[in-house]
């Protein structure tokens, strides 16, 4: 079993509204053992269409997984699609409706178990994976010696069924190779120079190390994947390769291990004993944020305030109102003093702070869109920077903003 092909069943997907996160994550949970995604397709929910899907999915991979579509009544087109085209019947499954009982017990919801009855209902040739944070079950279906899955939609349902029983599953009866990814972060070299000075080093990988470039903001990811029969043996080889590259880009690789640059971020500050605070304004409280999705982030971050009202600025982070009026509240100065204000208020060795314009609209003094100033203070020491970006859109913007900030923040560290 090599190849996969995710289906997503949705109007809601198609229309826009609901993003498909389940793919993404699926696709990730597959590739770690050996099992290569190579279709996506997202359908509405209609018996023919999810008929027709089935059909090209299993021509194409050996593997099948949908999500979304299944609901709690009688006309559940998805579970007529799967009993139509696997050419069965549905019927009520105790084992099913006695978890679906326990588990509206449980919750308290035990008055509506018989609006729910339908959920036990699958086809009689599955087999049933039960769901221990929702009403629908996952049914896996088998043609040909090829698989099919189908869950429910809600992602916090999918990741539980996908990471403690499905994968198990697939490892238990196939025998997979295993799969070993590093990841060698780099700044300071755009992606086509990096090409070029690394081109010999690619081209003499071992045929069972493949090389990816991710291209993060300013950051790229060098993702080395592996495959092969040894685990032990692949880590070897490719910490092997890794040395070799390390001198190719001495001074630009900022972590070898780590792949999102918060989890970066937090190993330095944990290793140096570092404590960190942020002030900002038009990153709207996404610096904070990635800073403190990382488990144990209490230990380095005290705190952080959004300081959007340039009043704010001034009696909180005692921004002098003379250098508003002089610079306007979108400028280097400010995201300086901003700086010192957000250290001295939180009695941290680093502070962060972000001024600027997100947009739509220009900011209050004037300033275009896209414009922001932000200024890294390391103890008494600090470097302020200026970015424009009019074309990104306001919620990619503040990510965008936040992910350099912290970036430039590690090279500092590494080259300190």
């Amino acid at each position: 079993m090599e190849k996969a092909v995710l289906i997503t069943i949705g109007d809601e997907i198609l229309s826009g509204n609901t993003v498909d996160t389940n793919s993404n994550f699926i696709a990730t949970e597959l590739k770690n053992i050996g099992i290569k995604v190579i279709q996506i397709l997202t359908i509405s929910d209609e018996i023919e269409t999810i008929k027709n899907a089935l059909n090209v999915a299993f021509e194409a991979g050996d593997l099948v997984i949908t999500t979304g579509g299944l609901g709690p009544t009688r006309d559940d087109k998805t579970k007529k699609a799967l009993a139509e085209y696997f050419n069965d019947q549905i019927a009520l499954d105790e084992v099913t409706f006695n978890h679906l009982k326990g588990y509206m017990e449980r919750r308290g919801r035990a008055d509506i178990l018989e609006r729910n009855r339908e959920q036990a209902f699958v086809p009689t040739k599955s087999i049933v994976f039960q769901n221990h944070y929702g009403t629908a079950p996952c049914m896996m279906m088998e043609k040909d010696g090829k698989l099919c899955y189908s869950l429910p939609g809600v992602p916090y349902e999918v990741k539980p069924l996908i990471k403690d029983q499905i994968i198990p599953y697939l490892q238990q009866r196939f025998s997979l190779r295993y799969i070993y990814t590093r990841i060698v972060s780099v700044v300071g070299i755009p992606e086509s120079i990096l090409a070029d000075k690394i081109e010999d080093w690619e081209l003499a990988l071992p045929e069972n190390i493949a090389l990816s470039y991710l291209p993060v903001g300013t950051r790229v990811k060098l993702r080395l994947t592996a495959s092969g029969e040894n685990e032990e043996d692949l880590k070897q080889r490719t910490e092997e390769e890794i040395q070799k590259l390390l001198p190719l880009v001495e001074g630009h690789v900022i972590a070898v291990y780590e792949d999102k640059i918060e989890n970066i971020l937090a190993e330095m500050l944990t290793e140096r004993k570092l404590t960190i605070s942020t002030a900002e304004s038009c990153t709207g409280g996404e610096l904070a944020k990635m800073i403190t999705s990382v488990s144990g982030s209490s230990k380095y971050f005290l705190g952080g305030m959004v300081a959007y009202a340039t009043e704010k600025k001034i009696k909180i982070l005692n921004v002098s109102r003379e250098t508003v009026d002089e610079f306007t509240v979108v400028s280097e100065q400010v995201a300086q003093e901003m700086a010192r204000g957000c250290q001295e208020l939180f009695e941290t060795h680093i502070s962060l702070s972000t001024t600027g314009v997100a947009g739509p609209g220009k900011g209050e003094d004037g300033k275009d869109v896209g414009t922001v100033y932000y200024t890294i203070r390391i103890n008494d020491q600090e470097v302020t920077s200026k970015l424009y970006m009019p074309h990104l859109e306001r919620a990619d913007f503040m990510h965008f903003v936040s992910q350099k900030v912290i970036q430039d923040l590690v090279s500092l560290l590494v080259n300190s």
